[in-house]
């Protein structure tokens, strides 16, 4: 048994911001004396009376039936666009720190008159006049329009929710867009990388191949999770692909999937100006700016989930310090080698230079005049500082992502870990953009400051033990 009063009254927003329903006595007239014929109208489907109103409402010559036939349809769509939030609410409400109260004025501003198409066309309106009946149900179709409303869907990305689906992001990902965004946005390693570009080949050439299709023959719907038979056989040819160099198992590869969709996911919530997470691991600190927080086990109490962040805390901080050291002179190590092997007194100048600069805040023009160099751009060029602080921070990016999740065993289970990988690696890649940051500000402003930054500060300690 339907409940055929959805096409007789309209959901509207009330003063006090919530869902109200208002009665529309002419739709209830009309749609009565539509279906007043049936014995038994609740046997009817709302695809057999939507039918029937939509054929009212688009072949009748007569302006009231198509007015009130519209009216009925609206009503419904009203219901369909109110249910659509709730259950966004249900599913991201938490997460997103929002509630129904606050999508509705996007999308529902229906005031129940008769529509003319030559007037302000409410938004339900504009759903039911692209609405095909042949293609989908009303349902799906209002349900698919709210998501995709350009209001809607930028407040979404503003509380860090992508409605699309994992499997429509994979879809229509290329794999050289997706070396570009793992390296330079995640900065995953080289191997890891090719494990991903394996798996979204191999996706495509299954799942998205058969996706077109299904478009070719319009036996098109929503992109539904793999199945067992499409997951065998990404398996399969992502160990072909691989050649034995790693190992593709179907029975985890939708967790596989999801985790590199999460990726993308996380990467155009970003590109888009979405915040990437409402609930941020990267959590700041008066003493030190460079703490992590928030990795507590799910559904830990309130006082126990602050008594593990305050351990994870401890634990992190010196973490952080002694992977920025290693960082630091692991790559130092690797400039002052590389220009040692061509000119032995260049490499002593770049060291001395880097000293000057970083820890006594000298200007180019003095270094050069110190190191014995007719020019400024001499010294950039040798410095080359741009290139210097971008390979500290993939250097140091891989350092940290290692510790943390290392650490983040000890708070979190398997699953809840693997939930929060791509989450950690958006907060540390945060962390030490804003530490990089820093030190740039630090470079192009006046050099006479006294205060140092973080990242000159431990540059600074790492060359007083280098000359010891």
């Amino acid at each position: 048994m339907i409940n055929t009063s959805i096409y007789s009254t309209l959901v509207t927003i009330g003063v006090d911001g919530n869902p109200q329903i208002s009665p529309i006595p002419s739709a209830q007239k009309f749609f009565n004396q539509v279906f007043n014929e049936l014995s038994d109208l609740n046997s009817l489907s709302h695809k057999e009376i939507q039918l029937r109103l939509l054929d009212l409402y688009t072949n009748q010559s007569d302006d009231e039936t198509k007015n009130n036939a519209q009216r009925c349809l609206l009503c419904f769509i009203s219901w369909e666009i109110e249910k659509v939030c709730l259950n966004l609410e249900k599913q991201f409400g938490t997460t997103g720190g929002f509630t129904t109260r606050d999508l509705l004025p996007y999308v529902l501003d229906d005031d129940g008159r008769l529509q003319s198409k030559s007037s302000y066309q409410c938004y339900s309106l504009t759903i039911l006049d692209s609405f095909d009946i042949n293609q989908s149900s009303l349902s799906s179709w209002t349900s698919r329009k709210v998501k995709q409303h350009p209001g809607l869907s930028e407040f979404l990305l503003e509380c860090g929710i992508y409605l699309l689906s994992d499997w429509a992001i994979l879809n229509d990902t290329q794999p050289k867009q997706l070396e570009r965004i793992l390296s330079q946005f995640h900065s995953l390693t080289v191997s890891e990388i090719q494990q991903h570009k394996w798996l979204l080949q191999s996706y495509h050439t299954v799942y998205r191949a058969q996706r077109l299709q299904q478009r070719k023959a319009r036996k098109t719907s929503k992109c539904q999770p793999p199945n067992i038979e499409q997951l065998e056989q990404i398996s399969h040819k992502s160990n072909n692909l691989s050649q034995g160099k790693y190992s593709y198992e179907h029975n985890n590869l939708m967790s596989q999937l999801q985790q590199l969709a999460g990726y993308l996911r996380q990467y155009r919530i970003h590109v888009r100006g979405g915040s990437l997470a409402k609930e941020s691991i990267d959590a700041a600190d008066t003493n030190n700016n460079s703490s992590v927080s928030n990795i507590p086990a799910v559904n830990a109490s309130e006082k126990e989930a602050e008594n593990k962040t305050s351990q994870f805390l401890k634990l992190y901080r010196p973490q952080f310090i002694e992977c920025l050291d290693n960082a630091l002179a692991t790559v130092t190590e690797v400039r002052v080698n590389k220009i040692q092997r061509k000119d032995s007194i260049k490499a002593k100048k770049f060291l001395t230079a880097l000293e000057l600069f970083h820890c006594q805040g000298l200007s180019m023009t003095e270094i050069a005049k110190r190191i014995e160099m007719k020019a400024q751009f001499q010294v950039t060029r040798l410095l080359k500082l741009k290139e210097l602080r971008a390979d500290i921070t993939h250097e140091l990016l891989a350092l940290l992502k290692n510790r943390v999740l290392d650490l983040a065993k000890n708070y979190a289970s398997l699953d809840k870990l693997q939930a929060l990988e791509s989450q950690i690696t958006i907060a540390l890649t945060e962390q030490v953009t804003n530490l990089i940051a820093e030190a740039e500000i630090e470079a192009s402003a006046s050099r006479t400051n006294s205060t140092r930054s973080r990242f000159a500060s431990r540059l600074c300690e790492y060359l007083d033990l280098r000359e010891k």
